[in-house]
């Protein structure tokens, strides 16, 4: 994988890291368990699924499977979720490569899924009546 690529790879980690932590930030404890509608995710089992879908990602350098269980509290899944971003951005950072995969798929592929579940993140906060306060400069 040229150095470009991964450069590329290693920013799209931390926007959704940056996107998912806007989110989240100042959320009340409630919002872990909001349920929109029949059939939608909770914030903190969508947070389950989007580090699920990196840790797949993740099958592709270090082989094996990955299941993110359920953790008792947001707070936990929110940790996991974040050392799962900062152990994909290192291994990318020492110049991992995947195998089976190309570098596009996995940008098309596990790592949009996860973006897509931020932006999923922020709306339910509106949903909730909590919005995401707009940011300031």
């Amino acid at each position: 994988m040229d150095p470009t690529t991964r450069a590329l790879l290693r920013h799209f980690l931390a926007a959704l890291a940056y996107r998912t932590q806007k989110a989240l930030r100042d959320a009340p404890d409630s919002f872990a368990g909001f349920e929109a509608g029949e059939g939608v995710r909770t914030p903190q089992d969508l947070l389950r699924h989007m580090t699920s879908v990196l840790g797949y990602a993740r099958t592709f350098i270090i082989g094996g499977s990955y299941t993110a269980e359920p953790l008792p509290d947001m707070q936990s899944e929110i940790a996991r979720f974040h050392a799962m971003l900062e152990d994909l951005g290192t291994r990318l950072g020492a110049g991992a490569t995947f195998s089976g995969a190309t570098p596009e798929s996995i940008l098309q592929g596990p790592f949009s899924d996860a973006m897509t579940h931020a932006g999923q993140l922020a709306m339910l906060r509106r949903l909730a009546g909590s919005p995401v306060p707009p940011r300031t400069s």
